[in-house]
C-alpha cells in the first residue's frame, strides 16, 4: 500500500526520533563500531576549577588532535564526553557509573584526576574490568600489578615524590646524613591525597634522623593562619607543601605573611603550576616544586595541535594558556591514554577495543625516548616502560622554581630510591589483597598462556 505524502513525513519523523534515542546523534551501525569512547572526569567548576580547567583543556586538547591529524587511533574515531566531579569523591563516582558503559565497546579507560575517587572506584573498575590512570597521583601501592590489575600510577606517586624531594634537600644539605635534627614540616590537603606521602616520609625519618612535622589543612584551603603559626613556631627547615587547588597559593601567601622562606618551600607536582604561583604575587619568587612529566613550554606536539586544532577554531584553551604547566599534563595524560589503546591495537586488531583489552595495551606500554619524540612530547615527559609486575613504569622527577613570572628547571632529574619504595608498596599491596580478598596474580603463568 502506498503512503501519502504525509503518511511519508510522519514515518520519516518517527525514523528521525528513534535515531536520536538511539544515541548523541543519528549514526548508522557501522559508524558507532568505528568509535572508541572516552569518558572525561573533569572538575572546571567547584574550588579546585583554577587547576582542573587547565588539565581538562589539554587532554581533551590531544583527542581532538588524534582525531584531526591521524583520523583516530588505527582509524577508530575518537569520541569523549566530560562529566564534572568538581574534586568531589561521590560525584566522581556519580560520573565514573553515568560513564562506564557509554560507547560501542565502553569506557576505554578513567583518569579519575583524585586520590580520593581512585580510593573509591578501584573495587569497581575490578569488577568491570576497566582500567584507570592515576598518573602521579592516587594509591601508591597501586604499582604493583599483581594485585591492582586495573590501576595504573604511570610514571610516578607520591611515594617516589616524597622521596625525591627527601634526597634532594639532603644533598642540598650535603648528604642525607646531614639531616639528622634537621625539621620537616609536610603542609598537607586533609584527605587521601595529602596523607599518601606520609608512611615514605615516616620511614626516611626513621632511616635519617630528621623531625616530621604533619600539619593538616582543611578543604579547600583557603584558611590556613593556624596552621603557619605552626611553622612560625616550629621553624621547620623546610616546609613540603602538598596541595591542590587555592590551598597552593594560600599557603605562599601565608608563608610571606609568617616570614617564611619561600626557597625552603617544596611543593609535590601538583603543588607547582601557574595557578598556584601566580596569585602570590612577587610573593612566589623562589618557591620550588616538583615536575615527574610536562613541564611548562611548547615543542612538536603543540605545533601539531596549533595547525590541526586551534588554526581550525577548534582549541578549547585560550591560546596564550597552551604550553602551561598543567594544560601540558593533561596532554600527557590523553596521549598515555590514547597510547594504551593503540598498544592494545597490536593484539586484538584496530577496532572499538574494550577496558580489559586497553589494560593489557597500558600493561606493555614501551614508550623510550625514540617513541616519546616521534610523538612530539620529547622534553615533556620520561620513558614508561610497564609490565603485569610494574604497573609504574618510571619513577623520575626534577625541581623548577618560579622566578617571578615563569618556572625554571632548577635540579639535576632525580629517580626515587625503589629499594626503599619496592618493600612498603608489596607491604600495602599484600595488606590489600588480604582485605579485599583479591587473588594475586601469576604473572609468570599468564605470559605463557
Amino acid at each position: 500500500m502506498l503512503l501519502s505524502d504525509k503518511a511519508k513525513l510522519t514515518a520519516a519523523a518517527i525514523a528521525a526520533i528513534g535515531a536520536l534515542a538511539a544515541g548523541s546523534a543519528p549514526q548508522t551501525a557501522q559508524a558507532q563500531a568505528k568509535e572508541q569512547f572516552f569518558p572525561v572526569l573533569v572538575y572546571r567548576t567547584g574550588a579546585y576549577a583554577p587547576n582542573g580547567v587547565p588539565f581538562a583543556n589539554g587532554y581533551v586538547d590531544y583527542l581532538k588532535l588524534v582525531n584531526a591529524r591521524d583520523g583516530g587511533i588505527g582509524g577508530v574515531k575518537i569520541i569523549y564526553e566530560e562529566c564534572d566531579t568538581q574534586y568531589a569523591t561521590d560525584r566522581g563516582v556519580e560520573c565514573y557509573e553515568r560513564l562506564k558503559g557509554k560507547g560501542p565497546t565502553g569506557a576505554a579507560v578513567f583518569h579519575t584526576l583524585s586520590t580520593g575517587i581512585t580510593f573509591a572506584v578501584t573495587d569497581k573498575t575490578a569488577t568491570d574490568k576497566i582500567p584507570i590512570i592515576t598518573a602521579g597521583y592516587g594509591r601508591s601501592e597501586s604499582m604493583d600489578g599483581t594485585v591492582f590489575k586495573y590501576n595504573f600510577p604511570l610514571s610516578g606517586m607520591y611515594w617516589t615524590a616524597a622521596d625525591i624531594l627527601v634526597q634532594h634537600v639532603g644533598k642540598k644539605e650535603g648528604g642525607l646524613d646531614k639531616l639528622k635534627g634537621k625539621k620537616i614540616a609536610l603542609v598537607y590537603h586533609d584527605s587521601p591525597y595529602g596523607k599518601e606521602p606520609i608512611p615514605l616520609l615516616q620511614e626516611r625519618s626513621k632511616m635519617h634522623g630528621f623531625e616530621l612535622s604533619l600539619l593538616p589543612v582543611s578543604h579547600p584551603g583557603v584558611e590556613q593562619k593556624a596552621t603557619w603559626l605552626q611553622v612560625r613556631q616550629q621553624r621547620p627547615d623546610y616546609v613540603f607543601l602538598w596541595g591542590w587547588g587555592v590551598m597552593n597559593s594560600t599557603a605562599l601567601k601565608e608563608a610571606v605573611a609568617t616570614g617564611y622562606p619561600r626557597e625552603k618551600m617544596y611543593g609535590v607536582w601538583w603543588a607547582g603550576a601557574e595557578p598556584d604561583t601566580r596569585p602570590a604575587g612577587d610573593g612566589a619568587k623562589g618557591y620550588n616544586a616538583l615536575v615527574f612529566q610536562s613541564p611548562a613550554g611548547q615543542g612538536k606536539v603543540h605545533q601539531d595541535i596549533m595547525k590541526h586544532v586551534y588554526d581550525k577554531g577548534e582549541g578549547t584553551a585560550k591560546k596564550e594558556e597552551v604550553g602551561e604547566v598543567l594544560y601540558n599534563r593533561g596532554l600527557v595524560a590523553a596521549m598515555l591514554s590514547v597510547e594504551g589503546v593503540k598498544r592494545a591495537q597490536t593484539k586484538y586488531g584496530k577496532k572499538p577495543l574494550t577496558g580489559d583489552q586497553v589494560r593489557w595495551g597500558l600493561e606493555n606500554l614501551a614508550l623510550d625516548d625514540k617513541a616519546i619524540a616521534a610523538l612530539g612530547f620529547t622534553g615533556f615527559m620520561t620513558p614508561v616502560q610497564t609490565t603485569c609486575v610494574d604497573h609504574m613504569g618510571g619513577n623520575q622527577a626534577y625541581l623548577h622554581t618560579w622566578d617571578g613570572t615563569k618556572w625554571q628547571k632548577t635540579s639535576d632529574t632525580y629517580s626515587a630510591d625503589m629499594q626503599i619504595i619496592k618493600p612498603m608498596v608489596t607491604a600495602a599491596a599484600k595488606k590489600y589483597a588480604a582485605e579485599k580478598k583479591v587473588e594475586t596474580r601469576d604473572c609468570a603463568k599468564e605470559a605463557s598462556m
